[in-house]
């Protein structure tokens, strides 16, 4: 009965324009009592419906530990016409594009809106800067290939031009007062925990697979994917936090938590959200606010200045290979660089010598995964209580607001502290 009530309001919206707000509305409700049907009680489809942690329709989903994916998992998924309306569908993790796109034909369809209209949708990707990739009806598993506030769309050819990013995907956001009322120790506790659960749901062979996969083999990387997603939402939020900030003092302030926060990330042995924060504090757009950070004081200066030496690329990342090297497990390393050396390996040796199978290589990339099992020989305790409170900054680090488009993060910086002072 929603559904009908939905699709006949949305058929009168070009007769009556100002039913748009009451539409959505609608269309908000219609998603959450869909979602609900299948996700209580005791559905047998209920272990198969999992939140991707960018796509939580509910603060209880967010909550629940992280479980990892295969691509026979389902996932519901919003996908969004060319006049911002949108249906949700369910699909496998692993679906080809051409499986989408039948996805939602087969939803218009049920309501006789088109017929055989698979045959003229495309899928594509837009990003808040306005940057849209379309997808080839063989690509798969491209849910957890989007980037930060990056949404899907369906359209015909002819439309792709006109696609355009979400409203609230360029709009200012405010910033959130909640992180000055969080202390740097609560922070860097949810970062850890939250990275730990997606680090350990990453199977070994997703970083050969994603290194080495051909364009015959569909990719089985998404539990990977999703903690390249975390480290690049991380390092945004940082810089997203520090210019929507407009007040000077607590500006500085918010500056020296972020260090304070890289640091214990550090002690946590997080180093992939401990590199993540220390990346977003030297956002271009943030290092260049010269009268914030001459106020961050001496001590937090030295800080911030150790923190950084740990990325310095020189002899291969030597520094951080040192201190990682020292460390004991559990250990969150930086996986983009875990990736970079797997990638030189590949590209390096040649798999076959004279058709044999080049051993030496194969064993190169074998200590690589057994260096990435030793990291999780040991299990990591994060000991947080339940109350409301911390429940609320859970939540809270689990679902970060951020700025991904650069030049937005510009303009705001250039409000803060103008080019000429």
């Amino acid at each position: 009965l929603f559904q009908e009530l939905h699709w006949a309001a949305r058929k009168d919206l070009t007769v009556y324009p100002d039913m748009t707000d009451s539409v959505r509305n609608l269309q908000q409700l219609l998603e959450k009592i869909t979602t609900t049907e299948v996700t209580k009680g005791n559905n047998p489809l209920r272990r198969h419906i999992k939140p991707l942690f960018r796509h939580f329709s509910r603060v209880d989903s967010c909550l629940r530990p992280r479980e990892a994916f295969r691509g026979s998992d389902e996932i519901f998924c919003r996908v969004y016409a060319i006049d911002r309306s949108y249906i949700t569908i369910r699909s496998r993790l692993s679906a080809s594009v051409q499986e989408i796109i039948l996805a939602i034909s087969d939803k218009l369809q049920y309501f006789g809106e088109h017929n055989h209209f698979e045959e003229k949708l495309t899928l594509v990707a837009v990003a808040s800067s306005g940057e849209k990739v379309v997808f080839k009806k063989n690509d798969d598993c491209v849910f957890t290939t989007l980037g930060v506030n990056t949404h899907l769309f369906a359209c015909t050819k002819e439309s792709i031009d006109m696609l355009v990013p979400l409203p609230q995907e360029i709009q200012f956001p405010t910033g959130n007062r909640e992180i000055h009322r969080i202390t740097s120790e609560e922070l860097a506790n949810h970062l850890t925990a939250f990275g730990w659960e997606l680090f350990k749901c990453v199977h070994e062979l997703e970083f050969i697979d994603y290194v080495f996969r051909g364009n015959c083999r569909k990719r089985a990387t998404a539990n990977l994917e999703i903690v390249l997603q975390r480290c690049s939402e991380v390092q945004l939020w940082v810089a997203t936090e520090i210019l929507l900030c407009d007040s000077l003092t607590k500006r500085v302030e918010l500056l020296k938590k972020f260090i304070h926060v890289a640091a214990i990330c550090k002690q946590n042995q997080d180093l992939l959200s401990f590199i993540s924060v220390v990346m977003g504090l030297d956002n271009s757009a943030v290092s260049r606010l010269r009268h914030t950070w001459e106020k961050i004081g001496m001590v937090f200066e030295t800080l911030f200045r150790h923190s950084s030496n740990l990325l310095d690329p020189c002899r291969n990342h030597k520094t951080y290979r040192d201190i990682l090297s020292r460390m004991k497990p559990p250990v969150i390393p930086f996986v983009p660089l875990i990736l970079k050396d797997m990638t030189f390996i590949h590209e390096s040796c040649k798999t076959f010598q004279r058709e044999n199978v080049n051993f030496e290589k194969m064993h190169m990339v074998a200590d690589t995964v057994r260096t990435v099992r030793r990291y999780r020989s040991s299990l990591h305790s994060s000991e947080t209580d339940s109350s409301a409170t911390q429940r609320h900054i859970k939540a809270y680090v689990r679902q970060l607001q951020v700025i991904d488009n650069q030049n937005v993060l510009f303009e705001l910086s250039y409000k803060l502290e103008p080019k000429d002072q």
